[in-house]
Order: C-alpha cells, then sequence, then structure tokens
C-alpha cells in the first residue's frame, strides 16, 4: 500500500510539529513555576485590540488549525483512503467507540457533580502528538496503521467540534449565527461558480468566522465549514484546496499549535499539587484517556469488522489497532481545548489541563512501546518476507 504524497507531506509535518509541541509544553511548565512565573503567565493576558494574546490564539489562530483538519479530511474522503466507503467505516467506528467510551467513563466518576460538564475533555486525540510519537518507529510502521491514525484523529477532532456546538454552547445569537451560514452559502454558491481565486474565499472565511464568534458556537467550527467551501479539483496540486493546504502546514505546525501550547500550559503546580490528580475530575480524564479510549476504539472497531460493516487491512492484526487506541489518548491539544470552556473555575481548569497533560503522557509511552514490541521485526522486513513463495507448487505465500 502507498500513501499519497500529500498524505506523507503531512505526516512529516505533524510529526516534526509533535516534537515541537513536546518541547513547548517543557518550556511553558519550566517558566510557569520559575522565577519568571509572574512575567510568563501575564504575557497571555496582554490585552491586543480588546481581548488578551491567550484569546487570539484560541479563538482566532486554532480556527486555522482546524481548517487545515478540514482540507485534510476533504481530500482523504475524495481521494484518499476514506474514499473507498469499506476502509473509511473502520477508523469512523473506531473514533466513534474513542468518544463514546471515554465520555462514559468519565461520567461514572463525575455524575451529578460540578466536575460532569467535563465529559468531553477526554474525547478527543491529539494528531500532532499521536503521529510524533507514532512516527518514531519508522519503517516498522504498515502505511495503512499510519492511514487508520491519522483518519481517526481528524475524525475524533471533528466529533469534539461537534461536541463543543452541540454541549458548550450557552447561550445563541440567532442573527449572528444566521448570517454565518448565509455567508457559507455564499461561499458554496462561488465554489459551484467554479470561482478558483482564494481571496473570495479566505475573506467570506473572515467575516464568516466573526458571526460565527459572535453567535455563541466556537468560533473554531468556521475552520472546517470553509474548508468544504474551498474548490477541490480532483485534488491536482494545482487546485485552490491543494494549494491552501500546502500553505498552512507548516504555519500550523511551528507556529499555531506551539503557540497554543505555551498559552495552554503554564500550569502552576502548588506544594500538594499531586493531591489534585485523585479528585473525581481527574480521575475521570485519566480512566477516559487509559482505559476508555484504547478500549472504546478496540471494541468498536472489532464489533465492526465483526459484523461486516468494514474490513481490518491485511498488514494489520488486532494487537495494532489496540496500540493505535492508546496513541489516541493522548489528548493534550482539544482536551485542553474543551476544559477551558467546560468550567469557570480557575482552580479545576488547571487541575484538568494538568491530569491531560500527564494521561496523555502515560498514553504516549504505553502506545509506543506496545506498538514497538507488535512490529519488532518491522513492516518492510515482514512484506518482504510474505513475497516469498513456499516449496509447494500451490502458490500460497509463507507468512512469518
Amino acid at each position: 500500500m502507498k500513501l499519497t504524497q500529500p498524505f506523507e507531506d503531512f505526516f512529516s509535518n505533524e510529526k516534526s510539529g509533535g516534537f515541537t509541541l513536546i518541547f513547548c509544553t517543557a518550556v511553558s511548565l519550566i517558566l510557569a513555576n520559575s522565577p519568571l512565573q509572574a512575567n510568563y503567565l501575564h504575557l497571555w493576558h496582554t490585552g491586543v485590540a480588546g481581548h488578551s494574546v491567550e484569546y487570539w490564539i484560541n479563538d482566532a489562530l486554532m480556527a486555522i488549525f482546524f481548517l487545515l483538519i478540514g482540507l485534510e479530511l476533504e481530500r482523504e474522503v475524495y481521494i484518499g483512503e476514506l474514499s473507498d466507503i469499506k476502509k473509511a467505516v473502520l477508523p469512523v467506528i473506531g473514533a466513534l467507540g474513542g468518544m463514546v467510551i471515554p465520555a462514559a467513563i468519565y461520567l461514572l466518576f463525575n455524575y451529578g457533580l460540578a466536575t460532569q460538564a467535563g465529559a468531553g475533555i477526554p474525547m478527543a486525540t491529539d494528531i500532532a502528538f499521536a503521529v510524533g510519537i507514532l512516527s518514531i518507529l519508522g519503517s516498522r510502521i504498515p502505511p495503512s496503521l499510519k492511514v487508520f491514525l491519522t483518519a481517526l484523529a481528524v475524525i475524533d477532532d471533528l466529533g469534539a467540534i461537534l461536541i463543543i456546538a452541540l454541549f458548550y454552547t450557552h447561550s445563541l445569537d440567532f442573527v449572528s449565527l444566521f448570517a454565518a451560514f448565509a455567508i457559507f452559502g455564499g461561499l458554496v454558491v462561488l465554489n459551484r461558480l467554479k470561482v478558483k481565486n482564494l481571496v473570495p474565499y479566505l475573506a467570506g472565511g473572515v467575516v464568516m468566522w466573526y458571526f460565527m464568534l459572535h453567535s455563541g458556537v466556537h468560533s473554531t467550527i468556521t475552520g472546517v465549514l470553509l474548508a468544504f467551501t474551498i474548490p477541490f479539483d480532483g485534488g491536482v496540486k494545482s487546485s485552490p484546496s491543494s494549494r491552501l493546504l500546502h500553505v498552512l502546514h507548516k504555519p500550523v505546525a511551528f507556529i499555531i499549535l506551539p503557540l497554543f501550547a505555551l498559552a495552554n500550559t503554564g500550569i502552576v503546580l502548588g506544594a500538594n499539587w499531586y493531591n489534585s490528580l485523585f479528585h473525581p475530575g481527574s480521575l475521570g480524564i485519566f480512566a477516559g484517556l487509559l482505559i476508555g479510549k484504547p478500549l472504546g476504539i478496540f471494541l468498536f472497531s472489532f464489533a465492526g469488522v465483526a459484523m461486516g460493516f468494514c474490513a481490518l487491512p491485511g498488514e494489520l492484526k488486532w494487537k495494532n489497532i489496540l496500540g493505535v487506541g492508546f496513541l489516541a489518548g493522548i489528548g493534550f491539544t482539544m482536551s485542553i481545548f474543551i476544559t477551558m470552556l467546560a468550567y469557570d473555575n480557575p482552580g479545576l481548569v488547571n487541575n484538568s489541563k494538568l491530569a491531560v497533560l500527564l494521561a496523555s503522557l502515560v498514553a504516549g509511552i504505553i502506545g509506543f512501546f506496545w506498538l514497538r514490541s507488535g512490529l519488532k521485526n518491522g513492516y518492510r522486513e515482514n512484506e518482504e518476507d510474505q513475497n516469498i513463495p513456499d516449496s509447494s507448487s500451490s502458490g500460497v505465500m509463507l507468512e512469518k
């Protein structure tokens, strides 16, 4: 199985971006607990055009991140692995399990408590971190495993956006919401009229973002909506979608997501910080990401294949799917994002962020060593072995 060049580029950028995020998170934690703490935390609350720097990163720059997610999903749906319904169903079902089970486990710890609103926190997967960990395994990774993880994470994040829109919207301004969707409709018309110039789409996207921001629905959903209005034209390099996808990769991986990490992981650790890890909210996050994610993805995927809705790629084994399930427990970006929407209490926000970071770290370590053990012979070696005919004349290939 060969991957398309745009997918390889995406995987490569996300890999490097994952390591950049790890570095930025470490720097943020160190500075937030150093003599520079006050200046560092104040930096992100500095006012710019009536809002804080943190606000512009979380509400404006992250919309660009989701625009990239939407463009990549569009490509995979039209010409990539998700264009084959039989293949697409597997990551969709897996992602569904990876959202439902973690939320259910979280509610077991928090139902009826003040932390109940955090049920969406363990439902998300961080693409950059998950792909970064997977990339360390190098050539031993089967291409279909890369596709499965990336598709699952993209669908997972889109699911998180829907969760934000449906459950973390406290009040709606229907005039602004109508204006946002009217602009979306206008951009769809431009697409149908085969307008190829990116300028009207991007200008319309900015205006749509403004109205979405004031509608009560989180503005990041604008990025995904905008992505599906931009002409795809079969995915050729000269298409508006492909050109924008290419332009956005590096700024998102090396500017936007690192800024998000720096602005949102400045967690101040008190003298007894570890006590917060035993609060129901933190326990729910740990259990949701470390148990719910792998369990949900594995069980739903297995059930989907058993019932004939989808098929497991021939080069994969079920233990590989479980390993990916652990990597999907790396919540980070969207989990932290949802944390800030779920709670107004700074203490709960701080405790939940810390739980997300620690759970994501443990999930990444388990996923890495699980997959490393299961893929120890290397994909390329196995691929070569499978091409060695046995001594019989039946033409059946040996499997090592």
